[in-house]
C-alpha cells in the first residue's frame, strides 16, 4: 500500500481507497469481458507463518528453486526479503547490500539469458505524495544458489518518469527480452517501459506505453510472454503484449490485495495480501482467456525513445475515457461528501 505519513497521510490514504471503491463501482460495467475463475478451483496455497512478514507487498516464484516463493514487506528499516516454501515456512532470510527500503512495493523474477541463473528485482517505487522523491529505484539481485540466510550484493537502477512523478506499485519483467515495466497506481494508471539497456551510472527514463486499470497494486508477465496481468484491490485484468484487454479475472476476497504472480506453467495466478499470517491463493486462469504465445515482445514494441514516445500517443488498454472521467468525477464528489461528514464526526 505504501508507507503512511502521520495523520494527514492516513486520511489521504483513506480518501484514495474510498474513492477507488466508489469509482470502481461506477466503472465496473464498462469492462468488456469477465473471465470468472471457477470458485471451486481457487485454493489457499499457503499462509505466511513468519511473524516478521506483516506487510507482504511483493510476490514472485523462484526461477530455479522448485516450490520456493519470495516476498518482502511494504516498508522496513532494512532491505529484506524472504524465501518461503509451499507450506508458508521461511527457508531463508536475505539482506540486500547497497540498497535502501524507502517504500518497497513490488518484486519480479526472471532468468539471466546468458547463464540461466535466477534474477530477482525489487521495486522501491512507492510515492504516496506523487513527487516526494526526485527518482525511484529498482534493485537487481542474482538469486542465491543456496537457501540460507545471507547478505547479497544489489545493483541499483534509478528511474524517473518522462511525464512527471507517479506513485506505483507494479513491476514486471518480460521473460524473453528482460525489459522492465512499471505500472502506476492512479485513477488513470499507465504501464511504463524502462529503456532496453539499463544504466547504473545515471537516471533511466520510464516512458508510458499503455494504459492500466484503476489503482493497480501489482503486475506480472506470463512465463511465455503471451500476456501480462495487472492486479487491483478488486480484481485482476489480463492484457495482450500490445496493451489490448483480454478479460478480467475474478480474484478471492482479500483484506488488502497487494501482490500477483504467475505459476511457472502460466496456467494460474498467485495473489496475496498484507497483514500478519496473510494467505496466498492460487487462481486458475480460464482456458479461453489464455492467449497463445506470439513473437510480438512487449507493450513497448519500440526499442528506442522515439518509438516509445509514439507508443504513448497510441496506447489504449486500461486507461479512462472522457465518459469514464465524468462518471468518476460524479462518484468522487459523492465520496468526498461522505468522507467530509465522517471526518467531522471523528474529530
Amino acid at each position: 500500500m505504501g508507507r503512511r505519513v502521520g495523520h494527514d497521510g492516513e486520511v489521504g490514504d483513506f480518501v484514495i481507497r474510498v474513492l477507488a471503491v466508489v469509482a470502481a463501482f461506477f466503472l465496473l460495467p464498462a469492462v468488456p469481458a469477465v473471465a470468472a475463475a471457477d470458485d471451486d478451483r481457487m485454493e489457499k496455497l499457503f499462509t505466511f507463518r513468519d511473524a516478521r512478514i506483516t506487510e507482504s507487498s511483493g510476490l514472485a516464484v523462484s526461477p530455479t528453486h522448485d516450490g520456493v516463493y519470495y516476498t518482502h514487506n511494504d516498508s522496513s528499516a532494512t532491505p529484506t526479503f524472504y524465501a518461503v516454501d509451499g507450506q508458508g515456512r521461511t527457508r531463508a532470510t536475505f539482506q540486500l547490500r547497497g540498497a535502501q527500503a524507502r517504500d518497497w512495493e513490488a518484486m519480479a523474477a526472471s532468468r539471466d539469458p546468458a547463464t540461466g541463473r535466477g534474477v530477482l528485482w525489487f521495486a522501491d517505487i512507492g510515492d504516496n505524495l506523487d513527487g516526494a522523491w526526485p527518482d525511484v529505484s529498482v534493485y537487481k539481485v542474482m538469486e542465491p544458489a543456496t537457501l540460507a540466510d545471507a547478505t547479497l550484493p544489489a545493483v541499483r537502477y534509478r528511474f524517473r518518469y518522462a511525464d512527471g512523478a507517479r506513485n506505483a506499485e507494479g513491476l514486471m519483467v518480460h521473460p524473453k527480452t528482460g525489459r522492465l515495466y512499471v505500472v502506476s497506481k492512479e485513477f488513470a494508471g499507465s504501464v511504463y517501459a524502462a529503456p532496453k539497456r539499463l544504466r547504473a551510472d545515471r537516471v533511466n527514463v520510464l516512458r508510458k506505453v499503455a494504459g492500466a486499470p484503476l489503482m493497480a497494486t501489482d503486475a506480472a508477465y506470463a512465463p511465455d510472454g503471451s500476456s501480462y496481468i495487472v492486479r487491483t484491490y478488486f480484481s485482476a485484468t489480463l492484457f495482450r503484449p500490445d496493451g489490448q484487454t483480454i478479460a478480467k479475472v475474478t480474484m478471492p476476497e482479500l483484506e488488502q490485495a497487494e501482490s500477483i504472480a504467475y505459476t511457472p506453467d502460466g496456467k494460474s495466478l498467485l495473489t496475496g495480501t498484507e497483514g500478519a499470517r496473510s494467505p496466498v491463493y492460487r487462481v486458475p486462469i480460464p482456458q479461453d482467456s489464455t492467449p497463445t504465445p506470439t513473437p510480438t515482445p512487449s507493450p513497448a514494441k519500440a526499442e528506442d525513445d522515439k518509438e516509445s514516445a509514439a507508443a504513448e500517443d497510441s496506447a489504449g488498454g486500461g486507461g479512462l475515457t472522457g465518459t469514464d472521467i465524468l462518471i468518476w468525477l460524479a462518484a468522487a464528489a459523492a465520496a468526498i461528501g461522505v468522507i467530509t461528514f465522517l471526518a467531522r464526526r471523528t474529530r
